[in-house]
């Protein structure tokens, strides 16, 4: 398409920053929301940009997520309202596996104040953030450090996790497609997330509403091992009767 010097602007302004919503962009660009939908509605229908509830972003790719850095920027506020939601619900005195992801290091700053927690994770992010808390105990899983992100997948750490059985999970991830799969993008990490699944007694899931309708290439499970989802918005249709049906408690951060 020949895209106008607005359109290349909001195309730049997505690239830099992986994700964006509907208002931002009108804000940013100085003009109506129904301006931006029908530039980004331009957009998408020449394959530049990938439309999901309420914003935009750079097409997906199925096999390989965004960089580190470029996750922990994007919905940060979003993801900090939904860290403190989560840690809200989470008691003192209890056990946690938090695994590897950008939310799940913004939930470990929410519970820097919690006393008596045993956490267990394989996110070195993780493990830095809360050994700043000295009434609460912290276990490293072992296995290969993975030096993009910190996180530690493989063989010896799906072995290392199965000794446990803690009280609560708190699982990041990468996408939630509308066949209510929870997918991800490397499947030595997802031996590792699956194993998390079936080694807590309740399963927490922290996920921001550009997860929803976003595709990647390995199944870690589905929505039916979730008790409880902990977002920043009304999940999209179908996802809403997806939890509903699965009798998932939907927590929408304030």
């Amino acid at each position: 398409m020949n895209a106008n010097p607005r359109q290349i602007t909001l195309l730049k302004m997505v690239q830099e920053q992986g994700s964006v919503t509907v208002e931002q962009l009108a804000e940013q660009l100085g003009v109506t929301l129904q301006t931006v939908r029908r530039d980004v509605q331009r957009l998408a229908e020449s394959g530049q940009l990938t439309r999901f509830h309420g914003g935009v972003r750079v097409p997906s790719s199925t096999t390989e997520n965004i960089g580190h850095q470029q996750r922990v920027n994007l919905h940060s506020q979003e993801k900090t309202r939904i860290a403190r939601s989560v840690a809200a619900e989470v008691p003192n005195d209890c056990s946690l596996i938090l695994n590897i992801g950008t939310t799940t290091e913004a939930i470990a700053r929410a519970l820097l104040r919690h006393t008596g927690l045993r956490v267990i994770t394989n996110n070195l992010n993780v493990a830095s953030i809360l050994s700043a808390n000295p009434h609460s105990e912290v276990i490293v899983v072992g296995g290969v450090v993975r030096g993009r992100d910190q996180g530690i997948v493989g063989e010896a750490a799906v072995d290392f996790i199965r000794q446990f059985k803690v009280d609560i999970a708190l699982i990041g991830i990468s996408g939630i497609e509308s066949d209510g799969s929870l997918r991800d993008y490397d499947y030595r990490e997802v031996k590792v997330s699956q194993t998390i699944l079936s080694h807590a007694r309740e399963v927490w899931l922290a996920a921001d509403q550009s997860k929803f309708n976003r595709p990647a290439m390995v199944q870690v499970g589905t929505i039916s091992q979730i008790d409880r989802l902990f977002t920043d918005a009304l999940p999209p249709a179908p996802f809403a009767a997806l939890f509903e049906d699965a009798q998932v408690q939907v927590h929408i951060a304030e």
